[in-house]
């Protein structure tokens, strides 16, 4: 059997993509940081998003049904510590400049690119919920150095070029 700890140790060597995930609605905006993000298909357009269901906005990403993921830029490593921290959910917001497009989803100005999604499947796995979300918008940003978490640090990653 796989120990915990022998399994976070492991996975602290699977460099991320570091984004904040976020989402409004009646209550309030809300969102957190992940590295748990990836492409499902790209027909129709969906990503994959898991979130920690001991989160404390957990319930408001079920019930508001929409999340934008905001790739962060290497100098944007600040907007992820604020919402990894313990700082309320408004106060995480006073980090960055925040707008919206489609979903009404909070989106972070001068991110590296916003996909702005509704969340049309959900399935519980241990721990966390995977958020199966359909792309209702895309926003690039400037070129620019990327975010990654590795070995349990924040590390810039190459350099953009656009095609």
């Amino acid at each position: 059997m796989i120990e915990t700890n022998e399994f976070r140790n492991a996975m602290s060597l699977l460099t991320g993509a570091v984004n904040v995930i976020t989402t409004a609605g009646a209550t309030g905006r809300f969102g957190f940081t992940a590295s748990a993000v990836c492409s499902v298909t790209d027909n129709p357009p969906t990503l994959l998003v898991c979130m920690n269901k001991s989160s404390n906005s957990h319930q408001h990403f079920l019930n508001n049904k929409i999340l934008s993921v905001n790739v962060l830029r290497a100098e944007q490593q600040n907007v992820s510590q604020a919402f990894a921290s313990k700082l309320s959910a408004e106060e995480r917001f006073n980090t960055g400049e925040w707008r919206t497009l489609e979903t009404g989803a909070p989106i972070l100005e001068n991110a590296l690119v916003n996909f702005d999604c509704s969340i049309d499947q959900i399935q519980e796995v241990g721990t966390h919920t995977i958020f199966i979300c359909k792309i209702e918008a895309i926003q690039q940003g400037e070129c620019a150095e990327g975010l990654v978490y590795f070995n349990r640090a924040y590390h810039p990653v190459g350099h953009c070029q656009r095609a």
